[in-house]
């Protein structure tokens, strides 16, 4: 009996250590690639139909919509008094009202809201000419010629001249300013087509950076401006308005702004909004360090300016919905976050004073749908405010402008939702989805009632490959208190009982996360391709990113190389590998582009006994060397101290590389005209004088996407993790996209 038992003992010991195996094999094949590569995109979005409707509604709030492409598209017909749902023949006969050409064409869909970008009317423009931004009407399209602003008459085709002295670098309608470049007219269409809001941005003086293109024979300079932190002179818009039939330009009557919106790090022509006969212009203009936010009023035809109301905050303002003036109330919506959260505001259009604060309570609103001005109510995108639900999930709601009323909850199921309300206000379609669960459409009345489920996503011939959905994650942050969000990736033979590595695609934000859309996909870049190679891959959403709290979102203000998420990725790395043993932690990796190349390094040096690899991809790694409009947003004004050194020396991550003790992989396009790939070699300089060993793959004459070469930097960052990190060999030189295509 003894004897058994020690035997048994021994077994159960055996199992024990077994279980805390490492998962190592001596090579990963050519078929291990295959398999991970069959998860990427191109080989999985066609194995999903259905789950989506491009509303088209009828002047009866009845709908209709395309089911499926091809030949085995349907149209279907909706009627929500009826409660019924036809599948409409091929004449349409059964489907009164259906317009004759909707076998053929999708319709168009609307979210309502306030669109952002160029002119009201939408684009064009020929195929050899420059591209225009249509009037409402149709008939204009505004386009840049030689720092200059043109219009077309669409009917003629003839063009003329609007301003007569932009001069180089003084430009009418440009943006170009940092790693922003465009041909296209920047500017907003008043509502009746006479006239054009757009600025003058002056660059005379600002400083340039240049690239050279790799050919054969002499080298090819680009150059354009690009100002940085700390210069004395950055890119400044003169606002102006063209009466368009007079061809006369009305300057307004204030100080140039900087290039900076109320939302964002380039010109929006969402912060002007024009009164419906065109006579007053309202815009905002933001500070240098986007502490200040003015809302102003012009007079359209003398240029004459009124400040309405000035908000100021401690860090940087974002206006997350933008805002909106309701001309025919005299009111504005306003966006702000004062109160820690993203809530909707009603001000005085008159007297600039603040009539009172529309939504209230935890979680941020994200969206405006719908502003219904003779209903006086406000249908919105608001996050955290389903309880038991991932916080950064979307949902709809309607209030009254007043605010007292309650908040009408219109899409309750467990999801992200996208909605598409009726003209009339007593409809909406709506999708949505999490992560791990398929889309499904519903159509709900104005109280958020049900009244009849749409269409559901099909993914059996997904689910019969062996793909499996990513898994949702709660973690802890640093403080071991604020709870963490995100996604797991596992290979789709997981073994419990071995250990694999855990491998982090991190970004930082501030203006975006790691994780991305919570809405359901069934690829996620190469997250789970990586993870069929023998990785438990993560993405975790940490202090500093957006979509939660102000002060959230503000966690790392001024501190982005000491503070920017690192330590919570670490902490919910540790927690996630407490909850799920098959993680080892002891085999930590990291990588990331951009932002997440920066961050990368910075783990790599500030952390060199937890990571043990790391892909530096692009990495802005000195925000002295990013355009400034996104480091002083996020960092705030460059100091410049006595002893030479500045507020920004503590971020570089050159300043840390003396402490690397892993593997680290550093990537850059050599045509990378947004973080110019000086960025990277400062921290090769550093590597090199520190006498570190480490990789570097610059791309020639890439741009920060790497273009064509992208598919051989994703093998190689498959290549890279399997040697260094599971300490196996990779097939050699596999081609992705072979099959498939790029």
């Amino acid at each position: 009996m003894r004897t058994r038992f020690t035997a048994l003992a021994t077994l159960v010991f055996a199992s024990s250590l077994a279980a805390q195996q490492p998962y190592k094999p001596a090579a990963v094949t050519t078929t291990d690639y295959e398999r991970a590569e069959s998860r990427l995109a191109p080989g999985v979005q066609s194995l999903t139909s259905g789950g989506s409707v491009q509303a088209n509604w009828l002047p009866d709030d009845r709908l209709w919509y395309r089911n499926g492409t091809g030949a085995s598209a349907q149209v279907i017909l909706v009627d929500p008094a009826k409660k019924s749902r036809v599948v409409c023949d091929a004449q349409l006969s059964n489907c009164p009202g259906v317009p004759s050409d909707a076998m053929t064409s999708g319709g168009r869909g609307g979210f309502g809201g306030r669109g952002g970008g160029g002119g009201r009317g939408g684009r064009g423009g020929a195929a050899n000419g420059p591209p225009l931004e249509m009037s409402p009407d149709g008939k204009l399209g505004a386009f840049v010629k030689d720092w200059n602003l043109w219009v077309r008459d669409m009917a003629s085709g003839r063009d003329r001249q609007l301003t007569t002295d932009g001069e180089k670098d003084f430009g009418y309608a440009t943006d170009n300013a940092g790693w922003a470049t465009t041909n296209r007219a920047i500017l907003l269409w008043s509502p009746d087509s006479r006239k054009i809001a757009t600025q003058q941005q002056d660059e005379r003086h600002v400083g340039e950076w240049y690239l050279v293109k790799a050919n054969a024979g002499h080298p090819e300079l680009s150059a354009w401006k690009y100002p940085l932190p700390g210069d004395s002179v950055v890119a400044m818009v003169h606002r102006v308005i063209i009466d368009v039939d007079a061809g006369k330009v009305v300057r307004l009557k204030m100080q140039p702004d900087y290039h900076r919106a109320t939302l964002g790090d380039n010109l929006s022509m969402r912060d002007y909004d024009w009164s419906p006969d065109g006579s007053r212009l309202a815009l905002a203009s933001t500070s240098r360090d986007h502490k200040v936010t003015t809302l102003r009023i012009a007079d359209a035809a003398t240029g004459n300016v009124r400040d309405l109301f000035t908000e100021t905050v401690k860090t940087h303002f974002e206006s997350i919905t933008g805002w909106q003036v309701l001309w025919a109330s005299n009111e504005v919506l306003w966006n702000s976050q004062r109160d820690d959260w993203s809530q909707l505001y009603l001000y005085d259009l008159n007297t600039g004073q603040l009539k009172n604060k529309v939504t209230s309570g935890e979680g941020p609103v994200t969206q405006v749908v719908k502003v219904d001005e003779k209903a006086r109510t406000i249908t919105y995108l608001a996050s955290a405010r389903e309880p038991g639900q991932d916080p950064y999930f979307a949902h709809a709601y309607r209030i009254g402008f007043d605010g007292k009323g309650p908040q009408v909850s219109l899409t309750p199921g467990d999801g992200t939702h996208a909605v598409q309300l009726s003209p009339s206000g007593k409809y909406l379609v709506d999708t949505y989805s999490k992560p791990d669960v398929p889309p499904a459409v519903e159509l709900r009345d104005a109280a958020g009632k049900l009244v009849l489920p749409l269409e559901k996503m099909d993914i059996s011939k997904l689910t019969a490959t062996g793909w499996k959905p990513p898994i949702p994650i709660k973690v802890k942050a640093a403080d071991d208190a604020t709870d963490l969000y995100g996604l797991m990736f596992v290979p789709s033979n997981l073994d419990p009982s071995r250990k694999y590595p855990i491998v982090n695609n991190a970004y930082p934000g501030p203006q975006t996360g790691s994780t991305g859309a919570r809405a359901f996909a069934s690829a996620r870049g190469d997250r789970q391709a990586l993870a069929e190679l023998g990785f438990v891959v993560v993405t975790i959403d940490g202090r500093g990113t957006p979509g939660r709290s102000k002060s959230f979102h503000d966690y790392y203000y001024g501190r982005m190389g000491r503070d920017n998420t690192i330590p919570d990725q670490v902490a919910g790395m540790k927690d996630l590998a407490r909850q799920y043993p098959y993680i080892d932690i002891d085999r930590a990796a990291m990588w990331g582009h951009s932002g997440g190349g920066f961050i990368t390094a910075d783990a790599m040096f500030r952390f060199p006994d937890f990571f043990k690899v790391g892909i530096a991809e692009s990495g802005n790694h000195d925000q002295r060397l990013y355009e400034d409009d996104w480091g002083e947003r996020y960092q705030g004004l460059l100091e410049r101290y006595p002893d030479g050194s500045d507020s920004y020396a503590p971020e570089a991550n050159q300043l840390q590389a003396q402490n690397l003790k892993g593997k680290l992989l550093l990537a850059h396009g050599t045509l990378d005209n947004n973080v110019p790939p000086e960025n990277t070699l400062l921290v090769v300089d550093a590597l090199i004088k520190a006498n570190k060993d480490f990789d570097l793959l610059m791309i020639p004459n890439a741009a920060h996407g790497y273009g064509s070469a992208s598919n051989y930097m994703m093998r190689r960052r498959w290549d890279y993790f399997v040697t260094n990190l599971l300490g196996a060999t990779p097939p050699r030189e596999y081609e992705i996209g072979r099959k498939t295509g790029p």
